[in-house]
């Protein structure tokens, strides 16, 4: 490939495989300042603006690592190359010091890629600063209820950066069991709007945006440079338009993870973190499950349909809705589930077995999906790995649960499951499926598949289904 090509195919591949899930960044401004740094001679490249370079190297990185390679070990080298070199120039803009929406944005995938690439730990220590960062830049608070001299466009790409952090921030300490820190934001879900809509409103959308450093803990606060930033020529953008329906889609999606999220943090992230029993009463815990229906109501039927057959239909048609379909579904049930499988001895709070495995034989079955209708995706994404292998060992433990129980008189009738029952044959069918899934596998790291089949065998044996 030519020395433009190759980057023009793996931010296409990231446009078509992160963006979908993660939709926080402004396409005709990307693409804007992405097309006008490549039409300028290598000696001005040599200069451009480091926050720039470290959210083009960190969309590479992600690209790579949903790329083609012979084999894992190519494909990890390429792809912490690209890393490294959006961490150096990260430390070029001096990140610590100051922040803009690009350099904010280059640290949100560079959190994903380290997932990814299989260091949570440091994906974690990572988000930590990137969290201070996004709070120094304000992005917690509604850019309406703020003194803020931009467009309704930056505005709204701010909303969505702040969702991005927060998603990020709450799911991630969910499958860590780690405090949540994106816990204090008026940023109003409810005003994310898209572009159509913007316009119908009379809000001018054909306007791109700089990405301007205000960081309230800057030396530039108190001592503001007297140079200020040149205005960049417009560039024609118009082939990087979002369709209208595509951008709905997207809003949509955005506004019922950012819902899920506030619901999770509260209820799931926070207790968890302390080990704290979820809830304090069996009436908190209808009311809580309850709260979570209510909400799955409220997601779109595109977000909500759970029909293998609907969603392989659409796969050549939309694979961009079908991902978030299944990265919403996966998130809800794990959740869900996680939230009926709670007990409070003390308080007389027991296990709900039924709405544990319904809930788990979902978010498997999300995953499962998503090997079928995208493999390679499920071969990367660290995040839909590590909840479906959560998943499978719980559903051991409740089916042997069941096993025992069927020996005996059952008190609640409504959430009992016994052997004989489609509910119990299906879910050890997924414990078993996920088991040979791993076993089979070729792909992706092969090291830690090796930890988590053999985690899941032992979990298989010693519950002895």
């Amino acid at each position: 490939m030519t020395r433009v090509a190759l980057p023009r195919c793996l931010i296409a591949k990231y446009f078509e495989v992160i963006d979908p899930v993660y939709p926080f960044i402004h396409r005709r401004t990307f693409f804007g300042n992405y097309d006008r740094f490549w039409a300028q001679p290598q000696a001005i490249k040599n200069n451009s603006e480091a926050d720039l370079l470290a959210l083009h190297y960190a969309m590479y990185a992600l690209g790579t690592q949903f790329m083609p390679f012979p084999t894992y070990a190519e494909r990890t080298s390429s792809a912490e190359f690209y890393a490294s070199a959006a961490n150096q120039a990260l430390r070029i803009y001096s990140y610590l010091n100051r922040a803009s929406l690009r350099s904010l944005a280059a640290m949100i995938l560079l959190t994903y890629f380290l997932m990814n690439d299989n260091h949570a730990s440091d994906a974690y220590a990572w988000s930590g600063i990137l969290l201070r960062q996004a709070y120094a830049l304000r992005l917690h608070r509604d850019p309406d209820l703020i003194d803020l001299d931009v467009s309704q466009v930056e505005k709204q790409a701010r909303r969505k950066l702040w969702q991005a952090v927060f998603f990020q921030d709450t799911f991630l300490t969910v499958l860590l069991k780690l405090p949540p820190t994106a816990t204090h934001s008026d940023v109003q879900v409810d005003l994310l709007m898209d572009e159509a809509s913007l316009r119908a409103d009379g809000h001018d959308t054909d306007v791109m945006f700089q990405s301007r450093v205000e960081n309230l803990m800057s030396i530039s606060v108190i001592a503001p440079p007297t140079d200020p930033i040149p205005a960049h020529q417009p560039t024609d953008s118009s082939q990087h338009t979002v369709p209208p329906a595509v951008d709905r889609a997207d809003v949509e999606y955005v506004r019922s993870m950012w819902k899920l999220g506030h619901l999770v943090q509260e209820s799931i992230s926070s207790p968890m973190s302390l080990s704290l029993p979820l809830v304090s009463s069996p009436r908190q815990k209808t009311s809580l499950i309850s709260n979570f229906r209510a909400l799955y109501r409220t997601f779109s039927p595109s977000l909500t349909n759970l029909e293998f057959s609907g969603l392989q239909a659409e796969v050549t048609t939309n694979p961009r809705g079908v991902r978030q379909n299944l990265f919403l579904t996966s998130n809800f049930f794990h959740c869900l589930m996680i939230l009926q499988a709670s007990e409070n001895v003390e308080a007389g709070v027991e296990c709900n077995i039924r709405g544990s495995l319904e809930a788990s034989h979902e978010a498997i079955c999300s995953f499962f999906k998503l090997v079928r209708f995208f493999e390679t995706d499920a071969t990367v994404w660290w995040v839909f790995q590590h909840r479906a292998f959560e998943e499978a060992p719980l559903t051991d433990r409740q089916l042997t649960i069941t096993r025992l129980l069927s020996l005996q008189p059952v008190a609640s009738p409504d959430s009992a499951v016994n052997v004989n029952d489609a509910l119990y044959a299906k879910c050890k069918t997924d414990v078993t499926s996920m088991i040979e899934l791993v076993k089979n596998s070729t792909r992706g790291n092969l090291d830690m598949q090796k930890s988590r089949l053999a985690a899941l065998e032992e979990a298989f044996e010693r519950c002895a289904v």
